[in-house]
């Protein structure tokens, strides 16, 4: 439903630069159609802008790089907590945790999720209360927990997950002790976008 066509004879992963990938997205006008496409054994991913009216076509062709798929696996997790939330005010949060270290503590609790930060300036923590009864349904907080879940992460690359806070209004975090943490933007009714963080572990002295 994301795509006017989409054709994918079997399953292919392509790696890419995201900077070069952003250089030639700036081509693109805002109202432009995109077309992708890659070959089985390629090295390039071709790239066609055309303008609504069809009076303007661009290509491009940006290299691929090899980039070994199974290392980028994801294995099958039961999620202890999870955590749905509006993702303006995740970004809000991450953002001022910012100013005072560089790395939160996210907990999940009966009570709520915590935000916590210490660093030389001070210390900060922000509770989100469950909140499921909101008119707007990106604006509802919920929370399904099967048990506590506490984990502290680097603030410098929750940071840049905010920055997909524009697909829409809600994130949802998944947590469980000792695995990376799952940060997820729905993108409408079409798909999602999700990153994936791996916890600090501090050794025992």
């Amino acid at each position: 439903e994301g795509f006017e066509h989409y054709r994918c004879d079997r399953p292919i992963s392509l790696g890419f630069n995201a900077a070069n990938m952003g250089k030639i997205l700036k081509c693109a006008g805002n109202d432009d159609i995109i077309t992708l496409k890659a070959e089985d054994d390629g090295d390039a991913l071709t790239m066609m802008f055309e303008s609504p009216n069809g009076d303007r076509i661009a290509d491009f062709e940006l290299k691929l790089m090899d980039i070994d798929s199974e290392q980028l696996g994801i294995p099958e997790t039961d999620y202890k907590c999870t955590i749905q939330m509006p993702s303006g005010e995740f970004q809000r949060i991450i953002r001022d945790m910012q100013v005072l270290g560089d790395t939160a503590t996210i907990s999940c609790t009966k009570e709520g999720v915590r935000f916590s930060v210490s660093g030389d300036l001070g210390t900060g923590n922000v509770l989100v209360r469950q909140n499921s009864s909101h008119e707007k349904e990106e604006e509802r907080v919920m929370i399904e927990m099967q048990e506590p879940v506490e984990l502290t992460f680097a603030l410098r690359y929750l940071n840049f997950f905010t920055k997909a806070t524009s697909l829409g209004g809600t994130v949802i975090l998944s947590m469980s002790p000792e695995v990376p943490v799952v940060v997820e933007y729905p993108i409408g009714e079409t798909g999602y976008i999700k990153y994936y963080l791996a916890p600090k572990i501090e050794e025992d002295e």
